[in-house]
């Protein structure tokens, strides 16, 4: 596969763009694979890259029931942090974050990483002792961050309004090289890597059942026939349970919608990302000038992909109380994604009750962040059986009470 450049922009210029190659091959299924990925978003791509980056397993088949990168990884506001307050927590966030940093490079394609930086607004005095314990952790864990004044908050963000009439701004979390990143090209990405490594992806193909011998896995069965396999990644975020069910064990995660929307684009008005979990929202600036803005989830289980009328006018009206110069906007779209969430708020990267089977669920709203560190863990597991990232994370400890508590550094939770 050739690689982008300028020189093969310009020399494409030169043919009228007729000679760019597909970005990833849409390969028929073969009979067999060593490994299996179920879902084809930035989870599941990711750990096929690096299964066959860091540890040559190549022989992969990544198979999707919709179109690549069309579920969650296609349907978030893009975020990118590792500013948590539990050790295991911070460090995928982290090994995630510092990915992210050269992932246009390692991937050779653009996916517009931008370390803007993050601040997570302290609006009450609860949230101020806090975001100070979160920094101070923050310092043992190698993550920089700090706790910053309400003037250099107004500094770093001139348009937000510090006096707010209900929750005035106290001060803020700052991570200086967090970000954002564009959703879809990360997915693109990694396709394309994977592709260019030998890689199936497989793409408008449902796996309807798990099949298993002596409680083992052998294969899966799909819309487009039966395929065998050696290993099964699950990582199908909200419809995790599901998969898991068809694989003959539960998960102890529920799946909720999530919402955002964007605004009417604009001329540039903030370069930095702002959460405000009292008011429960957040707001960022895309490329093209739109208002990110996202807020809390739904109240009840479900597998809707749009908003809540609830949802928009709780968090536009919280927004408008601290971004006062929003207030006349349209709004462009509006969306929801399915998301999976665990009693404590953290992930699950583990081996399962079905030899051969290991699974990547519960990211909750924090999966976007996560996806190059996610990867990389899930796909050390599946090689070796064990990865110090993923240990943490394990089903096991919802047994054995090792809960890692993130539901206050997941706030608005993302």
């Amino acid at each position: 596969m050739r690689r982008y450049s300028a020189f093969a922009i310009a020399r494409e210029a030169m043919r009228h763009h007729l000679g760019w190659e597909r970005a990833w091959k849409s390969p028929a299924p073969k009979s067999r694979y060593d490994v299996i990925i179920v879902g084809a978003g930035g989870h599941g791509l990711a750990t096929a890259y690096y299964l066959g980056k860091n540890h040559g397993i190549r022989n992969v088949a990544v198979i999707e029931k919709g179109w690549l990168g069309g579920g969650n990884t296609g349907r978030n506001t893009t975020i990118i942090r590792s500013n948590y307050l539990q050790d295991p927590s911070a460090a995928i966030y982290e090994k995630a974050r510092s990915l992210y940093e050269t992932l246009s490079q390692d991937l050779n394609y653009n996916v517009m990483f931008s370390p803007r930086g993050v601040m997570m607004l302290a609006q009450t005095e609860h949230e101020i002792r806090g975001y100070q314990r979160t920094a101070h952790a923050n310092a043992l864990q190698g993550v920089t961050t700090e706790f910053i004044s309400r003037a250099r908050v107004k500094e770093l963000c001139p348009i937000i309004n510090i006096d707010g009439p209900r929750y005035p701004v106290l001060g803020a979390l700052w991570q200086p090289r967090g970000g954002t990143a564009r959703h879809d090209a990360v997915a693109w990405g990694y396709a394309r890597a994977c592709s260019d490594m030998g890689m199936d992806i497989i793409q408008q193909t449902e796996v309807t059942g798990v099949k298993r011998e002596g409680g083992r896995v052998v294969g899966v069965e799909t819309t487009k026939g039966d395929i065998d396999c050696d290993k099964l990644g699950i990582v199908v975020a909200g419809h995790s349970g599901v998969m898991a069910e068809r694989a003959g064990f539960r998960l102890p995660i529920e799946s909720v919608a999530l919402q955002a929307l964007v605004s009417e684009p604009i001329k540039p008005i903030m370069d930095v990302v702002v959460m405000a979990n009292t008011v429960h929202g957040y707001m960022s600036q895309s490329d093209k000038g739109e208002m990110v803005i996202g807020g809390g989830a739904d109240n009840y289980n479900n597998y809707t992909q749009r908003g809540s009328f609830q949802h928009v006018e709780e968090t536009v009206r919280a927004l408008i109380e601290t971004f006062p110069i929003i207030s006349r906007l349209k709004m462009l779209r509006w969306w929801g994604g399915i998301v999976d969430m665990t009693g404590d708020r953290s992930p699950i990267i583990s081996k399962t009750p079905v030899d051969g089977v290991f699974v990547n669920c519960g990211w909750g709203t924090g999966g976007f962040k996560a996806i190059p560190g996610s990867g990389w863990a899930m796909a050390e597991l599946m090689a070796k059986g064990h990865s110090p990232l993923a240990d943490a994370f394990s089903l096991g400890r919802f047994r054995e009470g090792r809960f890692i508590d993130e539901s206050v550094a997941a706030g608005v939770a993302h």
